[in-house]
């Protein structure tokens, strides 16, 4: 299974959301790696500073390095160029969008599931990033993406301070500890949702799989 995460824009949750969906299907006894496709190399900023349980590889390597895997993320290049969304998205499985509820972010959102539906490319939209104060916006946001005939995530990630002391020692959010070494008290929250959004992917694959059998067989029906 080829998965890619990417956006138009950065902080969006991309490379939190790329290491998370790894960290879950790792703990389900997938085999997993992820391919850092960002100029940042954010993810593999990510995996130096802790012990994730899976590997991180450099696009460079990615060909030969991801054969052996089950499950292959690739953390894509928050990027507005139309030809290097296409060679990033090229291959995948499903494409992952990452979104806040900002207006600006669900813009460009849009934009880019345009470019994908026009190349018959699988996608679907994250709304990430919600205050818990602030469910409205979000629910706002998931209407909006669905007029437009956008699939979104039957599930928010939610704005949690965990993701970012999580990020900081390099491990996935249940892991999540304060300066103290506490356990930050909504780090399953973070982690749940994730849980969540991949076991939401195999069906939206498969679904997407099972459309296109059936436009091919009705298009040799009427030919």
């Amino acid at each position: 299974m080829f998965i890619t995460v990417c956006g138009q824009k950065g902080g969006v949750a991309k490379t939190c959301t790329s290491i998370h969906l790894a960290s879950v299907w790792h703990s389900k006894g997938k085999k997993v790696c992820i391919v850092d496709a960002d100029k940042n190399r954010s993810a593999l900023a990510y995996g130096i500073r802790g012990n994730l349980p899976f590997p991180i590889f450099p696009v460079s390597a990615a060909a030969k390095a991801s054969r052996s895997f089950e499950i292959v993320i690739t953390d894509g290049q928050a990027s507005s160029d139309e030809e290097e969304l296409k060679h990033l998205a090229y291959g995948s499985d499903l494409v992952v969008i990452p979104t806040t509820p900002k207006a600006r972010s669900v813009e460009l959102t849009v934009e880019l599931a345009s470019l994908f539906n026009a190349q018959k490319v699988n996608h679907a939209v994250l709304i990430v990033k919600v205050d818990s104060r602030k469910q409205k916006a979000a629910q706002q946001a998931e209407i909006a993406l669905k007029k437009f005939g956008l699939h979104v995530f039957n599930e928010y990630i939610p704005l949690l301070s965990a993701f970012d002391k999580a990020e900081a020692s390099g491990n996935a959010v249940f892991e999540a500890v304060d300066d103290l070494g506490r356990a930050d008290p909504r780090r399953m929250t973070g982690w749940s949702s994730y849980c969540s959004i991949a076991s939401q992917i195999p069906c939206l694959i498969s679904k997407h799989s099972l459309n296109n059998n059936n436009l091919s067989s009705q298009s040799l029906k009427s030919a």
